[in-house]
């Protein structure tokens, strides 16, 4: 049996068909509307343009970026998107006419990471996607670990700088402020303040369009060569070893996967970020370390993970 698996964020609904293998065979996308009903009808519409090309679909999961509860059939709380205690797979079920899972995107791409990607046969498996903020999941004995009410394991708002940089989440010094797209931007603006003279490029840009200064466009500067987005990097690469040493000491990993926009620039942060983990993790001379690693499945984890979990969940119906 294929499924469909969608990634549900709030810029764009993707889905794609996916095989017993982890394989994609076909993908749809569409924007993510405001509205409630809206974006129901997006997800119900993508659904159909691929069951209309492929018969033989028979199940659907769908990777949310919000809190969705333990009943695998309500999203509580999405902060880009519309729903608000909505028991969503109901509501898809009914208008597909097909079993929908529901998941947090993060557990979903944790899963698919698991069975098909970075992660595959690990005991116990941590990914941390590293995008706009912080999205987290983890594996134990092969299973999401999910929490008492669905929510865990939220480590992007482990405080690592007490007082520090504000959160939208209300906090204050969260891991995600010093280690994210976001916060790359935020660390090469505090640098520039602070060396005026240290970007000519970033500078400029600053000065003719404030917002121009962005984590993806640091990422690039640094690997140019500039001076100042290489020290903003090292910043990342420092907090990013901080905090999986944190992870590390709470849930022992035997691997970590690196997931999200920001692992595209790996190569520019990830062997520093190994070193800081490995100084910072608790005996890190008398015990094994975590392999740190990046995604294999990309941006498709979690239409990967949603698939694989819905297939579960309809053989268990």
């Amino acid at each position: 049996m294929h499924a469909i698996g969608l990634d549900v964020g709030g810029t764009s609904v993707r889905a794609a068909v996916v095989d017993p293998h982890g394989s994609i065979l076909d993908t749809a996308r569409v924007g993510t509307p405001s509205d409630e009903n809206a974006l129901e009808d997006a997800i119900s519409g993508v659904i159909d343009e691929l069951r209309n090309r492929h018969d033989d679909v028979g199940a659907v999961g769908l990777a949310v970026a919000g809190f969705v509860a333990n009943d695998r059939n309500t999203v509580m709380f999405a902060p880009h998107l519309a729903w608000r205690n909505a028991p969503v797979a109901d509501r898809i079920t009914k208008r597909v006419g097909l079993p929908v899972t529901l998941e947090h995107d993060a557990n979903a791409a944790a899963l698919g990471e698991h069975r098909f990607g970075a992660a595959r046969g690990a005991k116990v498996a941590a990914l941390v996607a590293i995008g706009t903020g912080i999205g987290a999941g983890l594996l134990l004995d092969g299973e999401i670990y999910r929490g008492a009410h669905g929510v865990a394991p939220e480590l992007g708002h482990l405080t690592v700088v007490p007082g520090g940089r504000a959160c939208p989440c209300g906090k204050y010094g969260c891991w995600e402020r010093y280690c994210s797209g976001t916060a790359l931007a935020a660390t090469a603006v505090e640098l520039m303040a602070r060396y005026p003279g240290g970007s000519t490029v970033l500078a400029r840009e600053m000065s003719e369009d404030p917002g121009s200064v962005t984590g993806r466009r640091v990422a690039g500067a640094a690997r140019d060569g500039d001076p100042l987005a290489q020290r903003a990097v090292a910043e990342l690469a420092k907090w990013l070893g901080e905090g999986l040493a944190l992870v590390a000491d709470v849930f022992d990993p035997e691997i970590v996967v690196i997931a999200g926009g920001v692992s595209g620039s790996a190569p520019l942060f990830l062997d520093e970020a190994r070193e800081h983990y490995a100084a910072a993790v608790t005996g890190a001379r008398h015990r094994p370390l975590a392999r740190i690693r990046t995604a294999h499945l990309g941006d498709d984890a979690a239409m990967v993970g949603a698939a694989a979990l819905a297939v579960e969940a309809s053989k268990r119906r």
